[in-house]
């Protein structure tokens, strides 16, 4: 009887593993994804440049599990993964000459750094600056993914306290976190290298960190 029960409640703490198909997403397994998302659930899914982690905007308890995860403490700055141009303008003061850069970058391997808008709960903006990183990523699961919430997933590289590179493979990525999180989206490798970290409420805009993003848009070498 009570190895019954520790069994159940082992299962309870193993993350659920969802294989994507990253060019023709299974909608059912976007809408079961979405659903965990929804519950205050965290998730290791899949972007244009690593995989990351992922938790609703508005979830507290999930924001530190995933604090917990990276080993950082509230100084570190989550970014919101949102769908498209139309979707950041809901949570980002963004004028003309902001537009155009956005506009010629996304989607795209980049963080942008802009001034958030009243629906950022400040907890998530920079404490001083009253900041938001921005991601629109190139990537048909995180597309799909954000179709069926509605709203930006609050993400963050997947890279481990004391690693040098992200977590690529899917499989490592279970065996080291199956226990930590409720959803690991299999799409096959992403890469290694993060996004291009730039600051669009400097005049002229401030690279932050090279990344995967290519800095021409912006007339940066």
């Amino acid at each position: 009887m009570h190895a019954d029960l520790g069994s159940l409640e082992g299962r309870k703490l193993m993350a659920q593993y969802f294989t994507i198909y990253p060019q023709n997403p299974q909608q059912r397994l976007i809408r079961q994804a979405v659903e965990i998302l929804r519950s205050g659930g965290v998730i290791v899914y899949p972007t244009d440049s690593c995989y990351a982690l992922g938790c609703p905007i508005g979830d507290k308890n999930a924001m530190e599990r995933m604090r917990a995860i990276r080993g950082v403490d509230e100084k570190h700055h989550f970014s919101l993964v949102c769908r498209d141009l139309s979707s950041i303008s809901h949570y980002a003061q963004v004028d003309n000459a902001q537009y155009r850069l956005l506009k010629a970058a996304t989607p795209g391997s980049y963080t942008f750094i802009l001034k958030a808008t009243r629906e950022v709960p400040r907890r998530l903006q920079h404490p001083k600056r009253n900041t938001i990183g921005i991601r629109v990523p190139d990537s048909i699961v995180v597309g799909s993914l954000l179709e069926e919430l509605g709203e930006p997933i609050l993400s963050t590289t997947l890279l481990l306290p004391d690693e040098e590179f992200p977590l690529n493979d899917p499989e490592e990525i279970r065996e080291r976190l199956e226990n930590q999180v409720d959803l690991i989206i299999d799409s096959g490798a992403c890469g290694i290298e993060m996004t291009t970290v730039i600051d669009l409420t400097e005049n002229p805009p401030l690279l932050l960190r090279k990344g995967n993003g290519d800095l021409a848009p912006f007339g940066m070498q």
